[in-house]
């Protein structure tokens, strides 16, 4: 017994000074914060704590007094969430998103997201085109329940009033503010998650959507009120379709992902490009909801055409700014 006292104090007093330091360095931290310590007091950290991970395996091994092994157990799980824990709070994680993350993810699949743009425009100039000199070609566009009587067959007084309905707040603008989040989700989702599919459905989402956008504004244009239909499409519309086309930028880099692995596995690369996608939709949902706001209230309570345009050209500036002004990378 005695012997073992005699290991167990010699083993203390040849390691025992690296101990009370990280016991020093995390009683700080602890107390202040991580900040608290100095650039080479953060870099000593994991050293002291893998020194004392030893030493409790030494400790343990060669079984010395119980009182030993219980204080490095201690001061090893301590240093452990220093070390590998993750010490950000709650506020933190949602500012680093909005701030960084998200934007990021936007900046690193710039490329699909001009793919996107091209494909949606293209529908939208082809479907212009096409209803204009034939107005037939809007309902090959065009559901008949997503037109509600806005079709060629309306009359410019129903078309019209369309563009200014007489609303007010207690007949259901946050009801229909709800459906139109819900309904621009999906498009959003769906046009994401067939990016699986080599890219293909997602690009024909991408176009039909487009159409039907190029339908709508070419039967207006017919009635002369095309500078009209377009304030009451844009001020919502620049940020639902910059949402939707982001998203499905997301859905062609999966689709690329997997046609084109490269090195990786087709499971690894949709697994890389799916981390970034997932960062980027989580934040085309947010967009969507202030589309649906725009969409369910700004649209109905602004009547002004001018107005309007200035919402939609503001709308446009702040999101461009955010998402592709530069940034640094953390190292």
């Amino acid at each position: 017994m005695a012997e073992i006292q005699l290991k167990s104090n010699r083993f203390r007093e040849e390691r025992e000074t690296d101990w009370r330091r990280l016991e020093v360095l995390l009683g700080r931290a602890e107390r202040q914060g991580i900040a608290a310590l100095r650039k080479d007091e953060i870099l000593e950290l994991p050293v002291l704590y893998q020194q004392a991970l030893s030493s409790l395996s030494v400790a343990r091994s060669i079984s010395l007094d119980q009182a030993l092994v219980d204080y490095l157990e201690s001061l090893c799980t301590r240093a452990y969430f220093f070390v590998y824990g993750t010490r950000t709070r709650i506020g933190e994680r949602v500012a680093g998103f909005f701030l960084r993350e998200w934007p990021m993810a936007a900046q690193a699949l710039w490329r699909e997201t001009l793919v996107a743009l091209s494909i949606g425009v293209i529908g939208t100039v082809v479907a212009f085109l096409l209803v204009r000199s034939d107005p037939d070609w809007f309902y090959g566009f065009v559901q008949a329940e997503l037109a509600n009587g806005r079709d060629p067959t309306a009359t410019t007084a129903f078309l019209r009033e369309t563009l200014y309905p007489k609303v007010s707040v207690h007949e259901g603008l946050s009801a229909m503010s709800a459906f139109l989040f819900t309904h621009n989700s999906q498009v959003a989702l769906f046009a994401f998650a067939l990016g699986f599919a080599l890219c293909l459905p997602t690009a024909a989402l991408l176009l039909y959507n487009g159409c039907m956008l190029g339908a709508f504004l070419a039967l207006f244009a017919s009635r002369k009120l095309g500078i009209e239909a377009g304030g009451w499409l844009m001020i919502h519309g620049v940020t639902e379709l910059f949402a939707i086309t982001l998203a499905g930028a997301a859905g062609l880099s999966l689709g690329w992902s997997v046609a084109f692995p490269g090195e990786r596995t087709r499971v690894d690369a949709a697994a890389h490009a799916g981390r970034r996608a997932a960062m980027l939709m989580a934040g085309v949902v947010v967009m969507l909801f202030c589309a649906g706001l725009l969409e369910g209230f700004a649209r109905q309570l602004i009547r002004a055409d001018w107005a309007r345009y200035s919402v939609a050209a503001t709308t446009g500036v702040l999101w461009c700014a955010y998402f592709y002004w530069p940034r640094r990378r953390r190292t």
